[in-house]
């Protein structure tokens, strides 16, 4: 198969959505997903099949994981985060530049200022908010190991090497937007913030109200923040009632649309939680009006460490990113202090009877 062709199987493996029963085109033909990570499999396996094998094509398998990448990683940071986040990809030495828009209520400032001016009279001055940002970038890396003779035996599909490292890097950068986000609230002047122990209708409007005044906001929480977002007293309708049941939040507030933001935890003891629950974010976006700014900067760059004593493999990638957050006067925070970043599961009592050690003696 000629590597044009492996690229496009490879595209298609790790874009495709498993849950879609999708039939995708190669070539004259549709295949199913299936399909395609069965001929993927083959390929490889005719590419790495023995270690000899691998040694002699071994530069052309890593072309082909940073070729991948560098093509999967951007859209899929890009689709995950487009509620808020705009993405630009630069070749290696460019400048990412974001041109922040001048905004409604910028424009309306103008509007005003014109029809204020008076013969020989005094001008009034103001700040069009539409400016320039240049966004730097730093390293970041991922790396999966493969024993040999999972290489060997095939038992290892491509996609899932990729995916297995696009995943560390995609938590990063996640992990990154919500610092980011952090960062720019911290630094919030009080009438943009608030903090309530529960959820609170009024404070909530005046939030958005405000908010509004640059363009009709959204809220973007988590589910465990959106879940508590409910009526104090009236219930507009049972549509709203069932609908609460059926998803557990509601989609909609007062005409805001509310965005659930993806959690994770932080490791694999559950223990902590990527995203703060107690905040939700509270913005106006449009196409060109987008908080989080993300950048990719040049090739991703391949190698694998040989030298472990089992011969298995570890592939490590480099690829260099950068985040950078803005119109931070456009940026509101409502945060509810009853909830939690840590797993509250780990504070629950336990069966065990008081005074046990859990030691058995003879």
């Amino acid at each position: 198969m000629e590597y044009k062709d492996l690229l496009s199987l490879a595209r298609i493996a790790l874009k495709a959505d498993p849950a879609a029963p999708t039939a995708y085109a190669f070539g004259d033909e549709k295949y199913t997903l299936d399909q395609v990570n069965a001929a993927l499999a083959t390929e490889f396996k005719n590419l790495a099949g023995t270690y000899r094998d691998y040694c002699e094509n071994k530069n052309l398998i890593f072309r082909l994981i940073e070729q991948t990448i560098d093509e999967v990683l951007p859209a899929r940071v890009e689709s995950q985060y487009a509620q808020f986040a705009e993405v630009q990809t630069i070749a290696q030495g460019d400048k990412a530049v974001f041109r922040t828009r001048i905004t409604e209520s910028a424009r309306k400032r103008a509007k005003t200022f014109v029809t204020r001016v008076g013969l020989a009279g005094r001008y009034e001055v103001f700040m069009l908010d539409g400016k320039s940002v240049t966004v730097e970038t730093a390293a970041i890396g991922g790396a999966a190991r493969i024993g040999f003779e999972e290489m060997l035996d095939g038992r290892i599909q491509f996609s899932e090497l990729i995916d297995l490292v696009m995943e560390g890097m995609d938590e990063y950068i996640y992990r990154e937007i919500a610092k980011a986000l952090a960062a720019v609230v911290a630094a919030l002047p009080a009438v943009q913030r608030a903090e309530v122990a529960g959820f609170d209708e009024a404070t909530m409007d005046e939030l958005l109200a405000i908010a509004d005044s640059y363009g009709k906001a959204s809220i973007y929480c988590t589910f465990e923040f959106a879940a508590k977002m409910l009526p104090q007293t009236n219930w507009v309708s049972d549509d709203m009632k069932n609908r609460l049941w059926a998803d557990g939040w509601l989609g909609n507030y007062k005409g805001h649309n509310v965005i659930i933001l993806p959690q994770s935890m932080v490791d694999e003891t559950n223990m902590e939680k990527v995203i703060d629950p107690a905040q939700a974010y509270i913005f106006p976006v449009g196409q060109d009006n987008k908080p989080v700014k993300i950048v990719f900067e040049g090739p991703t760059a391949v190698r694998t460490v040989e030298d472990n004593d089992d011969w298995s493999q570890d592939f490590q990638t480099y690829k260099k990113f950068g985040i950078a957050t803005f119109f931070t006067n456009f940026i509101f925070s409502y945060r509810n202090t009853e909830l939690k970043k840590a797993s509250r599961l780990h504070n629950l009592p336990t069966d065990e009877p008081e005074g046990a050690t859990g030691e058995t003696g003879n």
